[in-house]
């Protein structure tokens, strides 16, 4: 997940973009706290605490649709903090009497706006992200190698989203369990080796390893379509299968090289130093994928 913070009317609300749902997540106290006009973060805090209790004595599903995510806070830490999408948003606006409510009503559906637009035409998200890999300094192969990936990834969660798939916890069990069968670790055990938190894996991945997830994801998918799994179930197994395929390979390559294609190499600032790789890896394929989730 990528945390990329926004602005409203100058106030600062903290988003998270998670890549594998492709879903953007905004801080409900910071929502809140434009809302009710209030300066003090503890006090929006407590608001918004009051008001879920009521919301969820009365059943309303938008404080069920709430997830918790770590965000940076002032104190530079990271905490556990109620986000909700802009969707959701939206109706919590509605339970907030608040002169702010229109103006936010209106810049929530930008963002899901602006949202669709990339949808219908990719291009958009991809030269905004092309831009951005450039300013951080990436060579144009490995760029290349990126949006490729991506456009295989996107085609990979349309096939899930037609085939009952539903997006957030769904796609990642999925997306775990093909990085998992490929590369031998888990998605978050390999955020661990490259000493990443926040940022999105694939945004630090090598050409080597992008080829590889793009490998697993691309069998997953032609697995998938000629089976034409639906559902979790039918799905869990074509990333099995697809990641395996994959993990042959690496397995292969490795075996000519001598040389392990998991880096913990990274592209964060000089002062984060990346950690080495362990000699030995969990081996995969073999067991109940459920164990992998």
């Amino acid at each position: 997940m990528s945390i990329s913070p926004a602005s409203f009317d100058g106030q600062h609300i903290r988003r998270v973009y998670d890549e594998d749902t492709e879903t953007w997540w905004f801080s409900v106290i910071d929502v809140v706290q434009v809302l009710t006009q209030q300066p003090d973060y503890q006090t929006a805090r407590k608001y918004w605490n009051q008001l879920k209790r009521r919301l969820d004595k009365e059943g309303s599903e938008s404080v069920t649709n709430c997830h918790r995510l770590k965000l940076p806070a002032a104190d530079g830490k990271h905490y556990l903090t109620d986000v909700a999408t802009a969707e959701t948003l939206l109706r919590l606006v509605q339970s907030i009497p608040s002169p702010k409510a229109e103006p936010i009503k209106r810049w929530l559906a930008k963002v899901g706006h602006e949202r669709m637009q990339e949808m219908a035409d990719p291009a958009l998200s991809l030269n905004r992200a092309r831009q951005t890999w450039q300013q951080h300094g990436r060579s144009d192969k490995w760029i290349q190698q990126r949006m490729m990936g991506q456009e295989t990834r996107n085609k990979l969660t349309d096939y899930w989203r037609e085939h009952d798939i539903k997006e957030g916890q769904e796609f990642a069990i999925l997306t775990n369990i093909i990085h998992q069968e490929w590369s031998g670790v888990s998605v978050q055990e390999h955020k661990a080796m490259k000493g990443l938190k926040t940022q999105n894996l694939r945004d630090h991945m090598t050409e080597a390893e992008l080829i590889f997830t793009a490998l697993a994801e691309l069998s997953t998918r032609q697995v998938a379509e000629s089976q034409q799994a639906t559902g979790l179930k039918q799905n869990r197994q074509a990333a099995v299968t697809g990641g395996r395929i994959a993990q042959q390979a690496r397995r292969q390559l490795e075996a000519q090289t001598g040389q392990s294609v998991l880096s913990a190499g990274n592209h964060l600032p000089p002062d984060h130093a990346p950690k080495k790789v362990g000699s030995r890896r969990r081996q995969t394929g073999s067991g109940d994928p459920a164990s992998q989730d």
